[in-house]
């Protein structure tokens, strides 16, 4: 899916959930982006986006993190510039994780859980994690360069029992 044929330029990751009932240890998630070389899309990240981090050129950001919810919508933002993404990347793949702290916890236990993903006023993507209830970190996404050197995006909806650091190493690999 992509846009008029010239492919993705800006594009927003939404995250949204609810804070934990009173008395219970915050629910904190993160919107993670793992960035992959054109010569080897599916081997290790060339670099990994966080709310602790950018990518070292600026073109994926977190700018806007929650470590509770609030409630209030999407509490958590991440923005990847396709356009201004170098030519040496093939692949970006973008998911959730649930940090773990105080009990584990599975996308089935967050109220209110939902991404979307946008380009401008378009909704690419909207997810409220259902079909990865059991799970404790999920991918969302997948951009690709194509032959044009156009980037596309693919929803990619997978579940996996991780905490977030094994996420990044795992969240590109190619399913077993």
């Amino acid at each position: 899916m992509s846009g008029g044929g010239q492919g993705l330029g800006k594009v927003e990751v939404r995250l949204r959930w609810d804070p934990s009932p009173y008395g219970e240890p915050p629910r904190h998630l993160d919107i993670i982006a793992a960035t992959y070389p054109a010569d080897d899309p599916y081997g290790w990240p060339a670099y990994v986006v966080h709310y602790d981090s950018r990518s070292p050129d600026g073109t994926i950001n977190m700018i806007r993190h929650s470590q509770t919810g609030m409630g209030l919508g999407f509490v958590e933002v991440m923005v990847l510039e396709f356009e201004r993404l170098s030519s040496v990347y093939g692949r970006v793949v973008v998911g959730v994780a649930i940090h773990q702290d105080g009990g584990p916890r599975t996308f089935g236990d967050i109220a209110h859980a939902g991404v979307v993903v946008n380009e401008g006023y378009r909704q690419l993507l909207a997810d409220d994690f259902t079909q990865v209830a059991d799970a404790t970190a999920a991918t969302v996404a997948e951009f690709t360069r194509n032959e044009t050197g156009a980037w596309d995006m693919h929803e990619m909806i997978r579940g996996f029992d991780s905490d977030p650091v094994p996420f990044t190493a795992e969240m590109g690999r190619i399913p077993q």
